[in-house]
């Protein structure tokens, strides 16, 4: 039973990221955008909170404090993600740029700016690579819960994590929320539906598609910085993110863009991306790391062989609105 405990406990860090990056995609496809830019934007988020993180870190000398140092890295995070996919709504939504080819030039993008950055500060720092101090490191590690987590087995399995952890399940919970209980959620949805008929309606069409890809794309930097602060235990990795923005792509028509499905999704990808450490096969690793891969190509065939007009993906996604030919 420990075991398995255990093995629930690492898929969920695992999967962390990745439901970052899925919510972020939702948010930005149900308002129309298909915004293929998940990595790159991970990327930036990642870069920008640790560097804030670690800038932080070296200017504060012997009086860092965790709290301000986990509040810098959110704030250059989420900003640098939402930086990203502002720059693809400009192109996008003003400049009606094709959104696949604007969204792969955005990782192309994101990937090179994080790893330049990132390196550039591994070289410049003392012994060639760049962290943050073990009191920063502490701020994103495990949150100590009185009483709930000392309760036996339910302890560790639902009050044993990072604070990381928490803020993801209140965002995927937030934007289920905002989707089904709010008028502003349900204008977004219309524009995603059919932008003709929200424009219509007297709905700002390029208002909603601008802020709703420009959120999603800062929640996409937050999954990016989860990883290089607590993946990476506050250690630039280079090429750190790997492969999770496209992973999270993936989730994102596995969970039918649905956030709570989405919760879901990112556990069942994320046990996959640690079953190495507990289930041995006595396959190689290699096959192990491709496991998450091949989960995602699965489920994009059994997703366009289970189509259904409930869980679908927004009518006007990926196509870019002409008001003039309404």
């Amino acid at each position: 039973m420990g075991k398995i405990i255990d093995m629930i406990n690492a898929a969920v860090l695992a999967g962390t990221p990745l439901l970052f990056g899925t919510l972020g995609e939702i948010l930005t496809e149900k308002s129309g955008n298909l915004n293929l830019g998940v990595e790159g934007m991970m990327f930036m988020g990642g870069v920008s909170g640790f560097a804030a993180a670690y800038l932080y870190n070296i200017s504060a000398a012997q009086q860092t404090s965790g709290l301000i140092a986990v509040i810098f890295a959110i704030l250059g995070a989420f900003a640098a993600g939402a930086l990203g996919a502002l720059i693809y709504s400009f192109l996008t939504v003003t400049l009606r740029a094709n959104q696949n080819v604007t969204g792969l030039t955005l990782t192309i993008f994101g990937t090179g700016f994080g790893n330049f950055f990132g390196e550039h500060m591994a070289i410049s720092s003392p012994g060639g690579f760049a962290a943050v101090d073990n009191t920063v490191k502490a701020a994103f590690g495990a949150v100590d819960i009185p009483v709930l987590s000392k309760i036996p087995y339910i302890g560790k399995l639902l009050f044993s994590y990072n604070f990381m952890v928490y803020l993801s399940v209140f965002t995927a919970l937030l934007l289920a929320w905002f989707f089904y209980r709010t008028r502003y959620g349900l204008n977004l949805r219309a524009v995603g539906e059919n932008p003709a008929t929200a424009d219509a309606a007297g709905i700002n069409v390029t208002r909603y598609k601008y802020i709703a890809t420009t959120i999603g794309g800062g929640i996409c930097g937050l999954g990016g910085m989860y990883v290089v602060m607590v993946t990476c235990s506050g250690v630039w990795v280079h090429n750190s993110i790997s492969g999770l923005g496209w992973i999270a792509v993936a989730l994102v028509i596995f969970a039918a863009w649905d956030p709570y499905r989405a919760l879901i999704g990112s556990l069942l990808f994320g046990g996959l991306s640690i079953m190495r450490l507990y289930v041995q096969l006595g396959i190689p690793m290699q096959i192990y790391d491709m496991l998450p891969f091949v989960g995602t190509v699965i489920v994009l065939i059994l997703t366009s062989v289970r189509q259904s007009r409930q869980r679908s993906q927004p009518k006007s996604c990926g196509t870019n609105y002409f008001r003039e030919e309404r």
